[in-house]
């Protein structure tokens, strides 16, 4: 399983911590101490990495070190994500989706407890020809 780590800056401000990773311009967060912080960078990352490579960007190689001037008075953190691990859970999240269909039928499924996303969701998988897609 892929793993990435990259450095991320945690600068205090007056009302917590802004976070920023050097190698990914973009990619920012804040957290209202360092231990919320920390976790929102490491969603933060999570969410970029996986936009990125969702729009076919490359990846910055992981800096090994940031120099005094990146830093300023921040604090330097590493922060390791599993990308595939991320890519799974958004790719099989549950989202809503409405559907029109007539009275007499939405009546008709009510009245059988029929389960509407089971239903259309096997309905697509078998009128698309395609295998659920989960990532291992």
């Amino acid at each position: 399983m892929r793993k990435l780590t990259y450095l991320a800056v945690l600068e205090p401000s007056a009302d917590g911590y802004g976070v920023y990773f050097p190698d990914l311009p973009g990619c920012i967060s804040f957290g209202k101490d360092i231990e919320e912080a920390q976790q929102m960078a490491r969603k933060a990352l999570e969410l970029h990495i996986y936009g990125m490579e969702k729009d076919g960007d490359p990846l910055p190689a992981p800096s090994k070190s940031l120099t005094k001037e990146e830093v300023e008075d921040g604090i330097m953190t590493a922060v390791t994500v599993l990308p595939d691990l991320v890519k799974n859970e958004m790719e099989n999240r549950r989202v809503k989706t409405n559907v029109t269909i007539p009275a007499w039928l939405k009546e008709a499924a009510e009245s059988n407890h029929v389960n509407y996303s089971k239903l259309l969701e096997a309905a697509l998988i078998d009128y698309l020809d395609v295998k659920r897609q989960v990532l291992r």
